[in-house]
């Protein structure tokens, strides 16, 4: 049975693991930072070598490509792919096992003369992790970006979107034009690590999954008044930051209260204002992220962290506005991938089990258009966005050629 050859995908893992390596291990590579572009460049000449038609769409998307030049309703492809940024201080599977895995069954397919009757595609989607808004080049290419908001998008750190675009050589402005007919992508397949326990707690090898999370991510900014940290009672204060906190740990006890098994929320940016010891904090900011795979679930608790961060601030006496940032909907998987992916792992003798994805990808925008599926692989103790991510090169392995076989069914 045709397989993809290992030492070659892991010697592209290994190289471009080192665009943004970290000294102590992980990496940093994120969107439109020039580590990025110098790893674009390398994935635009390893499509290249691989025999494939490269190019780069509006949203900055890489693409390379058997049988077409460009994306057409007259020859529906079928598309692979996943994200080669990272998260600060991440590891060097996440989202760059699926451009790579992708990349190698193309090369496969190609180098054997495999028979398939669609044209097959790999891609490289912008800013999976959401520096300037989550999921954002295939959510140009699925026609979902609101371009309107593209002028006030922006990193954590301030920067805007326009300025990294522009850097990079792409002009912001013209990312809507990334759309994509959906009559031309006949389907989509990610594979990805499962950034989680289950796979490997249970020894499964392979993860269907059936539906991926929603995700929604709000600015929520507590305004009270600069005091002398000294000389101010503790009664009198109107404290930013306090309200803040306060608004954190009491949207942690909803979410355990009323979001469900799978529900999950998290405040992972902090800015306090103006952030020394001897003033009483004017202002915080809080960035507020909310998952789950039911959209009526997505819903109620946004609604009731909305309602919770106006009764804080009228308990702390400050003031409150949240501000949406993304939102991007939750999405089931199309029953003809999965079941494409589970004939592959009967073919290959692997076992399998059906499961939900409890982070966002790029399929999700995928499934608004297209029939779109994911396969996962176990991470080793489930770690992801950390350093020590890592998945066995035998998972490895498997994953890829599952992958291969799943394209093959779905373009025959």
């Amino acid at each position: 049975m045709n397989a993809i050859s290992f030492s070659r995908l892991e010697q592209r893992l290994r190289t471009l693991a080192g665009f943004g390596g970290l000294p102590g291990g992980g990496v940093t590579r994120q969107a439109f930072s020039a580590r990025h572009e110098e790893a674009r460049g390398w994935l635009l000449a390893e499509m290249a070598s691989a025999g494939l038609e490269t190019w780069v769409d509006a949203a900055a998307n890489v693409f390379g490509a058997t049988g077409i030049r460009h994306f057409s309703p007259d020859r529906p492809v079928v598309l692979t792919g996943s994200h080669i940024d990272t998260v600060p201080e991440g590891g060097p599977l996440d989202g760059a096992l699926g451009v790579l895995a992708g990349l190698e069954c193309l090369q496969t397919i190609v180098e054997a003369g495999l028979t398939h009757r669609l044209p097959l595609a790999v891609a490289a989607w912008t800013d999976e992790e959401g520096r300037f808004g989550s999921l954002f080049g295939s959510r140009a290419f699925s026609g979902r970006l609101d371009t309107a908001r593209i002028a006030d998008m922006a990193s954590s750190d301030g920067e805007r979107l326009v300025d990294a675009m522009a850097r990079a050589g792409f002009d912001a402005f013209r990312a809507g034009e990334a759309k994509v007919d959906p009559a031309a992508i006949s389907a989509y397949v990610e594979m990805h690590i499962e950034q989680g326990p289950r796979l490997e707690e249970a020894g499964v090898p392979i993860g269907v999954v059936e539906a991926i999370v929603g995700i929604r991510r709000v600015r929520a900014r507590f305004v009270g008044q600069a005091d002398h940290a000294g000389t101010t009672p503790m009664e009198r204060r109107r404290d930013g930051f306090l309200a803040a906190a306060e608004y954190a740990v009491k949207a942690r006890e909803i979410v355990g209260k009323h979001g469900g098994a799978h529900a999950v929320a998290n405040v992972g940016v902090v800015h306090v204002h103006p952030g020394v010891a001897n003033i009483v904090p004017a202002r915080c900011e809080l960035v507020h992220e909310m998952r789950a795979p039911d959209a009526d679930v997505l819903e109620r608790l946004a609604k009731s962290f909305a309602a919770l961060a106006r009764r804080v601030a009228k308990r702390r006496a400050v003031e409150v506005e949240v501000q949406p940032m993304s939102a991007t909907a939750p999405a089931v998987c199309a029953p003809p991938v999965q079941a494409a992916i589970t004939d592959a792992c009967a073919a290959l003798g692997l076992p399998a089990m059906r499961l939900h994805s409890a982070a966002g990808h790029d399929a999700q925008n995928l499934a608004s258009i297209t029939d779109a599926g994911m396969i996962f692989i176990p991470s080793v103790g489930g770690r992801s966005h950390r350093i020590d991510e890592t998945s066995a090169p035998d998972a490895i392995e498997r994953g890829a050629n599952v992958l291969l076989h799943t394209l093959l069914r779905l373009a025959a």
